[in-house]
């Protein structure tokens, strides 16, 4: 452990930085193999984009299955003990994936993926929360966020880069950074558990695999649904089996003692109305990125570099958004909640501005570039915005549990947007195929518009801070670090 005092800037700045990485080492790999698409499939000659997009969605579907399981046994056994046996697992699982000698055995070794970084995301918003001074929390959170969110938006570019000289270095790539991790995490973070967790059984592994059931299935049933036809009999027994598994997860869920999905969590407006909104934004970012690259190698010509790079300057907006501009709206405007409607406004809007200057020829500085910057900054905008708001009714007992239930809806929202794009994807007509992907952007921009109701009517009144609390309201709200227990009145409360 660090010698310094528990709480000073130093040890707090480092702290941040090593969960940070984590999470950008997930969100990283999430998307990184976008513009690998094309590579993995010349070198397994026949694959086709419906089956390349499992080895982003195998990866997702797990992911957001094992998140709440995962922080249940945090919260039990220790965070920063489960937080690096994620790392170790994650690394493992990178390895696996550049010695895949097919796509079935990509796709199996980013399942392993996905259980370490199911294992890490939970764990480090936890110890986040955990760790950093309640005054501290709102920067901690914007920085951990966005730095989450630079990880999937720096996917596309960096994954341009290493394909040029082997798609399997977008796994390697992870190696020696979660070798770093680790050292860093053993010497900096602090052990950190929930005592009465022990006592509350283990977790609801048996709900953790219909949940990932349920969304593979509708996620399948997507996919599927061009080929075999929206209305036909192997469709609609995909989706009732989705809504079957989903029914009974929730069931599990009620009598479980430790349920996959807390359902007393849900009854909090600003709890559930941030994990609605996640949904619903991460679909469209996911659309979005994959229908970008999409669009910039298909129909632009681009080179997987030059793609990459095109797309860059959006996630780089999204950084001083999220750690500077961010914040001051939440106290401005009186609620994180606020500032994610404007977030997602932001979004769409970005997107419609995209959809009346999309031409078939490329012409990146005055039609594709402006609407990357303002959908960057809107990405800034939401993203720690909603983690705000749906954070701000945890308290430090249910910092793993709420946490992995908020992140388990990104990934939801990620995996139905890429299934719905795949779909609108699977037969462009070479011919029209600009027609095509602006039906994608349209998706993208009713995902966004979804997600900025949803904001506008569960999130959008303003906070009220309990007196005395002296937390700024871009805070999750959340009890004093290493409190154990939220105090009486630490909840923040949403009023309508």
């Amino acid at each position: 452990m660090a010698s310094s005092t528990p709480h000073s800037p130093r040890r707090v700045a480092a702290v941040i930085g090593v969960l940070s990485l984590a999470v950008f080492m997930s969100s990283l790999d999430l998307f990184i193999v976008n513009l690998a698409f094309p590579y993995i499939g010349r070198e397994y000659h026949g694959t086709s984009l419906s089956s390349l997009s499992w080895v982003l969605n195998g990866y997702t579907v797990v992911f957001a299955a094992v998140l709440v399981p995962a922080g249940r046994w945090a919260d039990r056994i220790g965070r920063r003990r489960l937080f690096v046996a994620g790392l170790v697992t994650f690394s493992v699982g990178s390895l696996l994936c550049g010695l895949a000698p097919g796509v079935a055995e990509l796709i199996a070794a980013r399942v392993v993926q996905a259980c370490g970084a199911g294992m890490m995301v939970p764990t480090s918003l936890s110890l986040l929360l955990a760790e950093v001074p309640a005054a501290a929390r709102p920067r901690a959170i914007g920085t951990w966020s966005a730095i989450g969110a630079l990880g999937a938006g720096l996917g596309p570019v960096i994954g341009g880069l290493l394909v040029q000289i082997s798609w399997r270095l977008v796994f390697w790539i992870n190696l020696p950074v979660g070798l770093i991790a680790v050292l860093l995490a053993a010497r900096v973070v602090a052990e950190s558990r929930d005592e009465r967790s022990a006592s509350q059984g283990r977790p609801d592994i048996a709900g953790a695999a219909l949940l990932a059931a349920s969304v593979g299935l509708f996620a399948l049933a997507l996919v599927k649904a061009p080929d075999w036809g929206w209305a036909s009999g192997g469709v609609a027994a995909l989706v009732a089996a989705s809504l079957a598994c989903g029914a009974a997860m929730v069931a599990r869920s009620r009598r479980h003692h430790s349920p996959v999905i807390e359902l007393e969590l849900l009854r909090s407006r600003s709890f559930s109305g941030a994990f609605l909104a996640s949904i619903l934004y991460y679909s469209a970012f996911g659309a979005f990125v994959l229908g970008s690259v999409e669009f910039l190698t298909s129909v632009w010509g681009y080179s997987a570099v030059r793609a990459g790079l095109a797309i860059a300057p959006g996630p780089l907006m999204v950084l001083p958004f999220a750690r500077l501009v961010a914040p001051r709206l939440v106290a401005r405007f009186g609620g994180p909640g606020r500032v994610a409607v404007l977030g997602c406004t932001v979004g769409g809007a970005a997107q419609l501005l995209w959809l009346t200057q999309m031409t078939g020829h490329p012409d990146y500085l005055t039609h594709l570039l402006p609407a990357q910057l303002l959908g960057g900054a809107g990405v800034g905008l939401t993203i720690p915005s909603l983690l705000g708001a749906g954070s701000a009714s945890l308290t430090a007992d249910r910092f793993g549990t709420g946490s992995g239930i908020l992140n388990m809806g990104r990934q939801i929202g990620t995996v139905l947007g890429v299934a719905a794009l795949v779909a609108i994807l699977t037969h462009v007509d070479p011919a029209n195929a600009l027609a095509t992907y602006r039906h994608g952007v349209i998706l993208v921009i009713g995902f966004f518009a979804s997600a900025a109701v949803v904001s506008a009517v569960l999130l959008g009144g303003r906070v009220a801070r309990p007196a005395g609390a002296g937390v700024a309201p871009a805070g999750a709200g959340v009890a004093p670090a290493g409190a154990g227990v939220a105090p009486a009145g630490a909840v923040l409360e949403t009023v309508a």
